[in-house]
């Protein structure tokens, strides 16, 4: 049977439209092992798709089946994504670090016909996938070619399933939300109404490639006839080696999570001064601490910040530009109103739709652009995709995000926290980011973050937190002073830790399994004392 054909509304058409108009434009700006920058032209990268393609095609594999691509972001890996587009297989990307384990888990999961891991990444001993290849620059080179398939079918739908992104489960496994052409391309067709990027930029991507917010980074780029440039995972191990390579790439946009640009911000803010080719830093995954928001305006003063609010179920949902100069006033930012063609409404938890301002309610996403499901799991796909609360008779989808937010005067709104990072105290409702966003008004503090931790057979409401600067002194005692007068009493922190670091998942998240671990045995930790009253 002939190639399988993509249709309209696919992810390689979507991308690769540039290349019939800028075909020598550079599409990636890249470094080699020895930091050396290189451009990938938009021809070049279609060829190499189409490379790719040939190969994957002579397999004889069939719309659907899964391909696990195991790399870092690159043009390669990029070309990979989008050949297996082209021919309707879904891919799963998974990063080299990711732990065997995890891997086996999503390997067993999505049972792919190929697991493709870029040049020079060390086999591992995992014989999970049917058939193996390894690829680059040179090539797609097959290893152990998977059983023939009969190819059932002619053509890649809209509604085929473009990507599967495995995220952390509540049950402890990973958790594959699936995503259709269809969805993604509309939610990147979006992001071009609504002007994110346009074709003069250059988009720095920060996320490893398992992450939905690396696959963001490639869209929105290519899409828009920009250039995309990945950010090596060795250089943002260093603010000075980040920030060269960011300078020698002339980037002007950075998309990245609010923890990227701690390290630059407490040890040599004025590295920021060399981006002087820096328009926009687009932040999302979680909120941007306001101390470290402020210095960050105040040393990149001319470039727009943008709030980027949303779930992996909806790749996103909302980006909203950051006043500059935020007001002294300011505790939470704003998310705005949802990106051109979806909209957010919230409800509260009667079920009834929060129209008062000032009221909070979670955040119910109205969009063409959702997920199709979870992996293998009609039971929690049912919990979230959920039949519209203003008028569930028509039998439309939506999807219940589990967020909090409160409504503004003018319909916007304003994220207030995780409805999962609600916690108890004594009967008592406590939203974890409210308690957070308190400690971040001290004088000293740049980032917070409050868990709850077992005590005696309790438990009860601790505090980490990370200062400005190295050498810097937190009077506990006066901040658990401040806590009493800001928040009721049983909301404020038993006790509080300084902490060099707050720890964060790979993604650059806050881990709070790891802080109540570090916290219920706080050894290492300093500037620790107990409140009185809580």
């Amino acid at each position: 049977m002939e190639r399988p054909r993509p249709s309209a509304d696919n992810l390689y058409r979507l991308l690769m439209g540039p290349a019939a108009v800028t075909p020598d434009k550079p599409a990636v700006v890249e470094a080699d092992e020895s930091g050396v920058l290189h451009e990938i032209s938009y021809r070049r990268l279609d060829l190499l798709t189409q490379e790719y393609a040939a190969v994957l095609d002579g397999l004889g594999l069939d719309v659907g089946d899964r391909v696990v691509v195991e790399a870092d972001t690159s043009a390669a890996a990029v070309a990979m994504l989008l050949a297996c587009s082209m021919l309707g297989l879904p891919f799963v990307t998974v990063s080299p670090q990711t732990p065997d384990t995890r891997l086996l888990s999503i390997l067993r999961s999505v049972e792919p016909a190929l697991h493709a891991r870029a040049d020079g990444l060390a086999r591992r001993e995992l014989v999970e996938a049917d058939g193996s290849a390894h690829f680059g620059p040179g090539g797609l080179v097959v290893e152990r070619p998977p059983a023939r398939r009969v190819r059932r079918r002619r053509n890649v739908l809209a509604t085929d399933t473009a990507y599967i992104v495995f995220t952390s489960g509540s049950t402890g496994r990973p958790k594959g939300v699936v995503m259709s052409h269809r969805a993604i391309v509309t939610f990147l067709r979006a992001m071009l109404e609504d002007g994110l990027a346009g074709p003069d930029d250059r988009v720095a991507s920060t996320s490893p490639l398992q992450f939905d917010f690396a696959l963001f980074g490639i869209g929105v780029a290519l899409s828009s006839g920009a250039t995309l440039v990945p950010v090596r995972r060795e250089d943002l191990g260093s603010p000075r080696r980040m920030i060269g390579f960011l300078r020698d790439a002339e980037v002007s946009q950075v998309h990245g999570v609010p923890s990227l640009w701690r390290p630059v911000l407490r040890h040599d803010p004025d590295l920021l001064k060399e981006l002087e080719r820096l328009r926009s830093v687009v932040f999302a995954g979680e909120e941007f601490p306001i101390p470290e928001l402020r210095r960050l305006q105040e040393t990149l003063p001319g470039a727009r910040v943008v709030n980027g609010y949303g779930a992996t179920e909806s790749m996103a949902a909302s980006f909203t530009e950051v006043p500059n100069p935020l007001p002294a006033e300011q505790e939470r930012l704003s998310i705005g109103h949802a990106h051109a063609g979806a909209e957010m409404t919230l409800v509260d938890h009667r079920g009834e739709v929060v129209t008062q301002p000032g009221r909070i309610g979670e955040i119910y996403l109205r969009s063409p652009a959702l997920f199709t499901g979870y992996w293998n799991d009609p039971e929690a796909t049912a919990a979230v995709l959920v039949p519209d609360p203003v008028e569930p008779r028509h039998g439309q989808k939506v999807l219940r995000t589990g967020d909090l937010a409160r409504l503004g005067t003018g319909g916007d709104l304003s994220f207030v926290g995780r409805s999962d990072y609600q916690v108890q105290i004594r009967g008592n409702r406590v939203e974890l980011g409210e308690v957070e966003g308190t400690l971040t008004r001290l004088p000293t503090v740049t980032a917070a973050a409050v868990t709850l931790v077992p005590r005696s057979g309790d438990h009860v409401l601790m505090a980490a937190v990370v200062l400005d600067r190295p050498g810097a002194h937190l009077d506990v005692g006066a901040a658990l002073a401040f806590c009493a007068r800001e928040l009721p009493t049983y909301m404020v922190p038993r006790s509080i830790h300084t902490l060099p670091e707050l720890p964060l998942t790979e993604n650059g998240k806050v881990d709070r399994a790891l802080l109540t671990q570090k916290l219920a045995s706080p050894r290492g930790t300093s500037d620790v004392r107990h409140a009185t009253n809580a």
